[in-house]
């Protein structure tokens, strides 16, 4: 069933094919927010600028703008204050949180818009944009170059999406609202599986819940997160003997089997005609797409044999190899 691996490898890259005359639609909700343009953006036709995208914590959701300006980047900007970066602060409807898919049609509409430099793409927020951080993070790690979540928490379990984000994390020590575990399961978690990029955390031991004006007020955020770009594997050269040793069939838990072939030095997926080319990150590494941190991971017995592969795509998926 090579074409199983073939669809779960290009969903969602290519547009859907239509198979039935009725489609599957999505009315996406309305999103205002506030927007801040650097100088000279304007007379700069040809450059292309950072964006930082900051969500505010559940006392500044509702249809009032002005509330978004209570804390945060906001605030400063409000104050006076001028950054070197596209600043969109999203307001979130009364009730309802930070919903994922929203934030993600807003980035792309905000793409369209203005001149932004997509591989320099930022999110931060407070307490319930703390945690909407981390939930964009997780499903659509490739959209950002580094998030600097601020007194809120994510999903543990899916920290692996994680394991090419450049993190910054805040908390107080005192936090009796979102309690500074919170943050630092987090942190724990991302640092098992992110090898390559800096994970920081910084627990204020005075700090409530208020976290955020020590954080916002400090420069070294604002550096730290422009000296980032959007993780793009490199590609290197692997001998045709290790390639070799991942020729063959591999089955997933359903018993779906996909088999794995070698041309022109090429590890592929092929399906009659159709074929994926495999491009090595590292000697048992391999991805497919240049602009998303989706790929396959070999893994080896004891011995050095073969054991299977993890699809690392928005879930993960073991596939065992299957013994001739």
């Amino acid at each position: 069933m090579l074409y199983k691996l073939k669809f779960m490898l290009i969903a969602g890259l290519l547009p859907l094919q239509i198979w039935a005359q009725q489609t599957a639609e999505k009315l996406v909700q309305e999103t205002n927010y506030l927007l801040y343009l650097p100088e000279n953006y304007k007379n700069d036709t040809a450059r292309k600028w950072p964006l930082v995208i900051f969500l505010h914590g559940s006392g500044e959701s509702g249809d009032d703008l002005n509330k978004v300006k209570y804390h945060g980047p906001p605030k400063l900007v409000e104050a006076g204050r001028k950054f070197p970066f596209i600043l969109v602060s999203p307001q979130a409807p009364p009730r309802i949180g930070w919903q994922v898919d929203v934030l993600k049609a807003l980035l792309n509409d905000l793409k369209k818009k203005y001149k932004v430099d997509e591989d320099r793409v930022y999110m931060t927020g407070l307490s319930m944009g703390g945690f909407g951080t981390w939930n964009y993070a997780e499903k659509y790690p490739s959209d950002l170059a580094a998030i600097a979540p601020v007194c809120g928490g994510g999903d543990t379990e899916k920290a692996w999406t994680l394991r090419y984000m450049p993190v910054w994390c805040f908390h107080g020590a005192k936090d009796d609202v979102v309690l500074p575990a919170a943050s630092i399961s987090m942190i724990d978690a991302v640092r098992k599986y992110n090898k390559k990029a800096e994970v920081k955390f910084t627990l204020y031991p005075d700090a409530n819940h208020n976290s955020w004006d020590v954080t916002y007020n400090n420069d070294s955020l604002y550096q730290w997160l422009l000296s980032k770009k959007r993780f793009r594997f490199n590609p290197v050269a692997v001998p045709d003997a290790t390639l070799n040793t991942y020729v063959g069939k591999y089955a997933d838990a359903k018993k779906d089997t996909v088999t794995l072939m070698i041309e022109e030095g090429r590890l592929l997926v092929k399906d009659g005609n159709n074929k994926i080319l495999l491009k090595s990150s590292s000697p048992y590494n391999f991805y497919w797409q240049d602009d998303a941190i989706d790929e396959i991971e070999f893994a080896k017995n004891p011995n050095g044999t073969v054991s299977g592969f993890s699809l690392l795509m928005g879930d993960r998926k073991f596939f065992r190899r299957v013994e001739k």
